[in-house]
This record gives C-alpha cells, structure tokens and sequence, in this order.
C-alpha cells in the first residue's frame, strides 16, 4: 500500500520580478513570487558530522511500561537532488524525518552529506512534525548532491484502550487540540454534505467511542479502496472509493465536523488517523486506527516509523505562506539557462550488517 508522492495537477500563480521554483512534494508544482533564504539560527554547517548517536527529543515522551513491538529497526532517510539537463541556484529543500514520541524512540546515529550543501538544520513544525531542512548554493548541469540521515528507531507498543464506554470529547482545548478541529487541506471537515453525514452518527444515550467506531466502520464500509490521485474527503464522499489518505481524510473530516480532534499520521507509504478522548479526569490520549487495510480500531501495531503527526503545516517557504498537508517541500531561483533539480526522498529501511558496515 503506496499512497505517498503521487502526481498532482500543476498549477500556477504569475511570479514577480525576483521568482522562486517551488514543489511541494506529493501535491503540486508551482511557480510562486520569491522569497530570500533565511540562514536561521540552527543551521548546522554540512561538513559537521555526527560524533555518535544523536537523540530527537520533542516535548513528546514514551509512556512508562510500553513494550517494543520488534527488534529496533535501522533506516536511511533523506534527499537526493539532481540538476538534470542544466544548472540549478539557490536551492532548498525539506522533508519530514522520525522524532521521538509516544509511538517511538528514535536515535540519529549517521549522516551522508554532500559536500555542496552549505548548511542543514533540524526544525520542529508544532508538536507533529521535525524537518531536516537543506540549502545549497549551485548544482553543476547533471551533478547530484544528497544528505541522507540514518536512525536506529524502536516502535512501542500503545496501551490498549481502557474504560472506553467513559471516553468524552475533550471540552477544555489547548491550542494544539483546537488545531486539530478545523479543515486542513483535503479535510473538508465544514462543508456541508461532510456536516450532514457527521450529524447521522449522533445517537441518544450512545457513548463517544461508540459514535467515533461506528464513523469509522461507515468509511470503511462505504469507500471502496481504489488507487488515485489525491482528491481528499469530500470527493472521496461523492465518488465513493478512494485509497488510504482518502479513506483517512473522510474519517477525519466527520470526526471533526462531529468536534472530535483528529489527525492523519504519515508512514513511509501509508497514512493511518487518530482522534482524541479524554477520560473522567480530564486526561487526553490518542487513539489510532487503520482506515484502509485490516480492521484496527483504537489500538495499532505499525511497524513503520512515524514520520508525521498532522496534515496541515505552514512551512517558510511555502507558496503564499499557505498550509501544506505533508511538510516536505523544494525550490530552487530561477534564471536563463537554469533549471528546476529533480528530487527524490529516501525511505530505506536497511539491515543490521548494512548499518554496520
């Protein structure tokens, strides 16, 4: 199941005098007015290498008493440029890589960097996503460059669910969980056919969890799963089929139409949704589930590492500042003779004698 980095029709917005080449990766390519790089604090010179393991920490920690699902897992991740045809000026790029958190614990034990990459950084986007975010100079006309990070990465287990039938929806939001109740890109959590359907699982004396799973059986009963274009919850709705990032988007969309956060976790190749419940006490947790594939509500054992938490990101460089639904992006400076670099993400789980050697 493949759903990442599909094509998506190009669209255009009339540049100025100084323009940038931007593609934000698995959803359009676009042509944008310019922006200038910032060299912020953080940067880290390229020629700097790691000296050993290297911990991610956000301000997410592992529960106490969770188990690993499996034997820790090693995993090369990163970005592969090339200047196909031309030159290339002036080009950035960024993607998502593994953090610590709930789900996992992760150690940067390596980094491969081109020597034509001027700097690298590591930038947090919220609670939900950490970026490696690279600039470089110039590209000689059919050269590549590359930074490629290994992590040694361990999966937990999630608690499974317990006193679910006293579940509530959250009423005091921090800014964090409010986030997750608005539309997102492909989440059309507000439109009004989303709103009608949302307002049919309302039932009289039915529990929260049972409103959110009978949500979810709904879209996994009626989307059949076919292989397509992203086109997120509403065509989803309408055209009645769609693959997992259709089918997670739908499942999203009603949860928050119905004020139930939610929000789309991305894996190499795949994306599952979690929405959110607070006990009697108040305390909060996120529950996970597999909108396409096997049948998995509220607890689930993925093996593969979280690259993302969240679907709605808004990136520096981004087109007009607006928000993205997958936190990796690249551009370059456009110019006679120059040319947009081609890019490709490595998501490359290895071998513990590749990892050695």
């Amino acid at each position: 199941m493949n759903c990442l980095n599909r094509k998506q029709p190009e669209s255009s917005i009339s540049p100025g005098s100084l323009a940038m080449n931007i593609n934000v990766l698995g959803l359009f390519h676009i042509n944008t007015l310019a922006f200038m790089l910032l060299l912020a604090d953080g940067y880290l010179p390229a020629s700097m290498q790691a000296q050993g393991p290297t911990s991610l920490r956000p301000t997410a920690t592992s529960e106490s008493g969770q188990a690993p699902l499996g034997p820790k897992q090693t995993w090369n991740i990163g970005i592969v440029l090339t200047a196909q045809g031309g030159p290339c000026r002036g080009v950035f790029a960024c993607t998502p890589i593994p953090r610590d958190c709930v789900d996992q614990r992760v150690q940067l034990v390596r980094r491969d960097v081109s020597n034509e990459i001027r700097r690298m950084k590591f930038r947090d986007l919220g609670d939900g996503a950490k970026q490696m975010v690279i600039e470089v100079p110039r590209i000689a006309k059919d050269e590549t460059v590359h930074a490629v990070l290994t992590f040694e990465i361990e999966k937990l287990s999630v608690p499974q669910p317990v006193g679910i039938e006293v579940l509530q929806i959250p009423v005091r939001r921090s800014r964090v969980i409010k986030d997750y109740l608005r539309p997102s890109p492909f989440i059309e959590s507000q439109h009004a056919d989303i709103q009608a359907l949302a307002r049919t699982f309302e039932r009289p004396g039915q529990s929260t969890w049972s409103m959110v799973e009978a949500m979810y059986d709904w879209v996994r009963e009626n989307i059949e799963y076919v292989d397509s274009d992203l086109k997120g919850a509403l065509a989803a709705l309408r055209d009645e089929d769609g693959d997992c990032e259709e089918m997670t988007s739908l499942f999203i969309a009603l949860c928050r139409a119905n004020n139930i956060p939610a929000r789309t976790v991305w894996v190499p190749g795949h994306c599952y949704p979690e929405f959110h419940l607070v006990d009697q006490s108040g305390k909060g947790r996120w529950y996970p589930c597999q909108a396409a594939g096997q049948r998995a509500f509220g607890e689930l054992g993925e093996p593969r590492p979280i690259l993302q938490k969240g679907d709605s990101f808004v990136i520096p460089q981004a087109p007009g500042k607006k928000p993205i639904r997958y936190a990796q992006l690249v551009g370059s400076r456009p110019g006679s003779g120059l040319v947009h670099p081609q890019i490709q993400i490595i998501h490359q789980q290895i071998n513990a004698s590749d990892a050695s050697s």
